[in-house]
């Protein structure tokens, strides 16, 4: 059962208050790094129960007034047309989803800023959309000896032949969709500029992970790796902090190595570098808003394993590396779980070995487990869906809540006219066929009403599901896994 381990109220309160007095200490200006993701947060809402997917945007909507937004993204990112793995949409598309969704929520979004610009042809056909949706957009150029050669960097022929993004507002955030896109390149240049303009400014970043004032091998920090296996980010107790004040404190590799750059950067700009340590930099409450600890380690370590299972099906796909499942096994060990931690996943291979087909297993938001075989009719993920839906509006399990007279033409259509083999429903047909039941059986519009319970339930499935399959259960919001097998 799923219990809540985070104060959302008080996380929304004390994150902005932190951030009104770091613009106060710089005197007015604030160039604030948004690392992560500022909107749809989903890795944070599932290992902090009780942190909302847009926390984050929430608070800066406190700050409204203050705020003004910058994107940044990488040029070699539109280029290759790199995609955002959660929402399966290139980069590009996202800056525009970003600018949308900023502007509908009252947000001032002032301009995008496309960082290593070198006149690339597509980066010059999105430039022209973004202008033509009234966003003014910046160029930012590649430095050579970056970030090494600090004297260059920090001169006219480095940071100073970038586009000073003009500003107007005492807030800056610098977002992005996603890593690697300059963000904090951006940031230095716009001090480096408004240092010779006589402004004084400052910097700071927000990075929810991993959490500076938990334990290294915490749970939440050990999701934190888990969920960048991939990018080989490593936490670590930060050296400079534990020089500075004797105090242990997490940050992770990148940010530790990069440091001393920052640092030389700040003296060269400023004159003196207005922090101590990595940690200093930093403007995070997360750690101080976690009301149940037991809670926030078991969905973290719950996490870990799901981070296992993508990774070792990702593998499978020929899409990952044995590495990265050798790194999540080992943070799976540290964090003191393995497979069977999860329980619908014996509950899944079980009624699969029984019934020698693919099958399914989902856990209820009260802790019941449910299974569903594949059938003539329907497939396992289609099947449990409405095994989980009749249990939530307590129908019996024998009830048919669809109507052969819906699923009939579906299948017609399928097989017939579209030349699929396989008759069986996807989960999205599945929905639709139900929706259409509904209009005429009161079961099937009960079944309908308990789709939003869905949410945050965890599913085992003993094969690889299909891409429709697994976007259906990642838009009601459940947490998938699959077995590394193909069905067949």
């Amino acid at each position: 059962m799923r219990c809540i381990g985070f104060d959302n109220e008080q996380y929304l309160q004390t994150q902005s208050a932190h951030i009104r007095e770091r613009i106060s200490a710089f005197g007015g200006k604030l160039y604030l790094e948004f690392g992560g993701k500022l909107y749809d947060d989903y890795h944070a809402a599932r290992v902090l129960p009780g942190f909302q997917p847009d926390s984050k945007l929430k608070m800066l909507l406190q700050l409204k007034d203050q705020v003004e937004m910058v994107i940044a993204i990488n040029t070699a990112d539109i280029e290759k047309s790199k995609v955002r793995g959660d929402l399966g949409i290139t980069y590009d598309l996202d800056v525009i989803r970003l600018i949308g969704l900023f502007r509908g929520l009252g947000l001032y979004v002032s301009s995008v800023v496309l960082t290593r610009f070198n006149k690339q042809v597509g980066t010059q056909a999105f430039q022209e959309r973004l202008e033509g949706m009234g966003v003014k957009v910046y160029h930012h150029y590649a430095i050579e000896g970056y970030p090494a050669n600090i004297s260059h960097i920090v001169s006219d022929e480095g940071y100073g032949r970038n586009e000073y993004i003009e500003t107007t507002r005492e807030l800056v955030v610098v977002t992005a969709p996603g890593p690697g896109s300059g963000k904090l390149a951006t940031c230095m240049s716009q001090l480096y500029h408004e240092h010779k303009r006589g402004v004084q400014a400052g910097y700071a970043k927000f990075e929810t992970f991993p959490v500076w004032n938990l334990p290294l091998n915490h749970p939440v920090n050990l999701a934190y790796e888990a969920a960048t296996a991939d990018l080989s980010d490593v936490n670590m107790i930060d050296p400079f902090h534990l020089d500075a004040y004797g105090k242990i404190t997490v940050n992770y590799n990148r940010d530790v190595e990069a440091f001393p750059v920052l640092l030389a950067m700040f003296e060269k700009i400023l004159g003196q570098c207005p922090y101590k340590s990595p940690t200093d930099m930093g403007v995070n409450m997360v750690g101080s808003c976690i009301t149940d600890d037991d809670a926030v380690k078991e969905a973290s370590r719950q996490e870990i394993i799901r981070r296992y299972y993508d990774a070792i099906c990702a593998h499978k796909k020929g899409k990952g590396s044995a590495e990265i499942v050798a790194k999540l096994e080992l943070l799976m060990k540290k964090a003191g779980v393995d497979i069977s931690s999860r329980r619908v996943v014996a509950a899944a291979l079980k009624r699969a070995e029984e019934t020698g087909l693919p099958a399914a297993a989902i856990e209820l938001p009260d802790g019941r487990i449910i299974t569903a075989k594949t059938s003539n009719l329907l497939g396992s993920s289609s099947a449990l869906l409405l095994n989980a839906l009749k249990a939530l509006g307590n129908m019996p399990d024998d009830l048919h809540i669809i109507s052969p007279i819906a699923i009939d033409p579906i299948q017609h259509l399928k097989v017939d006219h579209l030349g699929n083999r396989n008759p069986r429903l996807h989960t999205d047909e599945t929905l639709i066929a139900l929706s259409i039941s509904a209009a005429t059986n009161p079961t099937a519009e009960l079944a309908m009403e308990q789709l939003s319970k869905l949410r945050g339930c965890e599913v085992h499935s003993s094969v690889i599901l299909s891409p429709v399959d697994e976007r259906t259960f990642k838009r009601l919001g459940i947490n998938l896994t699959c077995e590394p097998r193909y069905q067949g």
